[in-house]
């Protein structure tokens, strides 16, 4: 039976709102959680994007929730200080944490003033940032040279147990590259074909592990509403690689996104004012093998979205 969380968006929220809507998420019957990782939201309209870390402690001691992140390492954070994140989380928290590591967006990357690398320079950075981050995790001293410079670096404080390393992926090219390496795999809603095929290619790879995927949905008491929340705060993500990956700004993304019709947003998020709808697509997911569903409602006020999810879609999920 599949795990339903509530996923944590940064980039919409208040970290001090966030916080209790996790809290509330726990109370209405969610049973995992997962977080953003961004320096910069994806539209102005969206207005936040708080320290993920910082937060992590904060809401992982307000409740009992397993929680993950998903996280770029290689340019705005060097893996010897996402290991020590990690490992320092895992210790306060023994088996309730995890981190997807993804290649990243240049609307994070790029306040470093490093040059934004091509997509394969990414990914290889990307493997070596596992293996170091592995290697420290498991309490070896490591010191490495090439697309990131480590010297002589340990970990002092470990969980006995290291965290999952979960590989993120949005294309079956990446899902079968992450099946070389990744402890499970995650990505976000698509169509089911495109899913089915993704779990196929990491599964035939070899992959191991849970499956878990991030659904963006939008609910309201109807479907004019609804449809109005996707579309204020969630047009500017309905862009295919690479545009996503290469704009660098919030201000950039608006300008691009000007255009986005509603119809359009509605092929990245399950919009829809039926719980019984919702729950049907989440039931879905569910039987294409993701053991792991992550609800995230696009809007930035949570409450009604979670006391609805609670007491009338959970239920049917069970």
């Amino acid at each position: 039976m599949a795990t339903y969380g509530f996923h944590s968006s940064h980039e919409q929220i208040h970290p001090a709102e966030l916080l209790k809507a996790v809290v509330q998420a726990e109370q209405a019957g969610f049973t995992a959680a997962m977080s953003s990782d961004h320096f910069s939201p994806w539209s102005a309209r969206q207005g936040q994007s708080a320290f993920a870390w910082s937060w992590l402690g904060a809401a992982m001691q307000a409740t009992n929730l397993p929680f993950g992140v998903v996280n770029a390492p290689g340019q705005r954070y060097h893996p010897a200080i996402i290991a020590q994140a990690i490992g320092t989380l895992g210790a306060m928290f023994p088996d309730r944490f995890w981190a997807a590591l993804g290649t990243g967006e240049a609307s994070n990357e790029h306040i470093t003033g490093d040059r934004w690398p091509r997509k394969a320079v990414r990914t290889a950075r990307l493997r070596e940032c596992v293996d170091v981050i592995r290697a420290l995790l498991a309490g070896e001293e490591v010191s490495h040279d090439g697309l990131v410079t480590v010297d002589r670096a340990r970990l002092w404080t470990r969980p006995q147990t290291p965290p999952k390393l979960i590989g993120a992926a949005v294309s079956v090219e990446t899902a079968r590259w992450c099946a070389e390496w990744a402890d499970g795999l995650i990505t976000v809603n698509a169509p089911i074909g495109t899913l089915r095929e993704m779990v196929s290619a990491y599964r035939d790879a070899g992959g191991r592990g849970r499956l878990a995927l991030q659904v963006h949905l939008s609910w309201a008491e109807d479907d004019d509403t609804a449809t109005a929340i996707a579309h204020d705060q969630w047009r500017s993500n309905v862009f295919r690689p690479p545009v996503c990956w290469d704009l660098d700004t919030a201000e950039l993304f608006d300008v691009v996104s000007e255009d986005v019709r509603p119809s359009a947003v509605a092929e990245a998020v399950n919009i829809s004012s039926d719980l019984g709808w919702h729950a049907a697509r989440l039931n879905e997911y569910a039987e294409l093998g993701f053991e792991e569903i992550y609800l995230h409602h696009v809007g930035q006020e949570q409450g009604a979205f979670l006391d609805a999810f609670g007491a009338k879609v959970l239920p049917q999920l069970r």
